[in-house]
This record gives structure tokens, sequence and C-alpha cells, in this order.
């Protein structure tokens, strides 16, 4: 079973990018970027507002479709991810929903934490990280 999800690449004015440590499977106690599963009928650009706004506390302008990957799912499942890219309107970051943690990470601290499976290398091929 194939499964929609979308995920928001969203940085600071300072180039950190804004992570969420995660909270339950898939990938518990892994940094990642925030999102996930699409509801039914649900754009990709509504779920992204909703799921940052539940993991993070913070409101968004959705922007560009920075890149798209499959990943392992739950109980065989594969998540169709569609990550893009997204800039803060309002709201304070707090950990919420399913997220331990919510950080702005620069990229010294991004290549030192237990990132996500390929995150690090679809960021970086897709070229939406700062140089």
């Amino acid at each position: 079973m194939r499964v929609n999800c979308v995920g928001a690449i969203i940085f600071d004015a300072s180039d950190r990018l804004l992570l969420v440590k995660r909270g339950r499977p898939p990938g518990m106690g892994l940094w990642s970027i925030p999102g996930g599963r699409l509801e039914p009928g649900e754009s990709d650009a509504d779920g992204l507002r909703r799921e940052v706004l539940e993991e993070t506390g913070l409101r968004v302008d959705v922007g560009r479709l920075a890149g798209t990957v499959d990943r392992p799912g739950l109980g065989g499942a594969t998540y169709v991810i569609r990550d893009y890219l997204a800039s803060v309107t309002g709201g304070v970051p707090a950990a919420g929903d399913d997220a331990a943690d919510v950080r702005w990470c620069d990229m010294e601290e991004l290549v030192r934490l237990p990132l996500s499976e390929g995150l690090l290398e679809s960021l970086t091929g897709w070229g939406v990280l700062p140089r």
C-alpha cells in the first residue's frame, strides 16, 4: 500500500533548518523535517500546514515542491513523501502531536544529529541546503 505524505523544509533568517525529533515509529528518536500522512481528500498544501502546526506550533506558507522520496512505513506500507519548501508566518516553536522535540539546526549541527534515513542526502541532492 502506498500512503501519501508531505514534509516541510523550513529555514529561519539565520539559515537554520527546522527539525522535529520523532516521538513515535517509524523513526522514533530520529530527527527529521516536520510532516506526516495526508488525510482523505486533503491537498498537499492543506496537509502540510496542518502537520507543521500540529508538530511544531508554527503556521506556514507553502512554497515549491523540493522533491519526492519513498520510504518504508508501518505495516509494510510505502510512504510517498512530497517535501515542500515553506516559510513561517506565525507561532512559537513547541513540540506537539507526535514530535518529542523541535529545534532549529545550523548545518554544523545537522550533520551530527541522528537523522531519519536519507534526509541529508535528499536535501543535499535537491539543492535546498544553504551553502
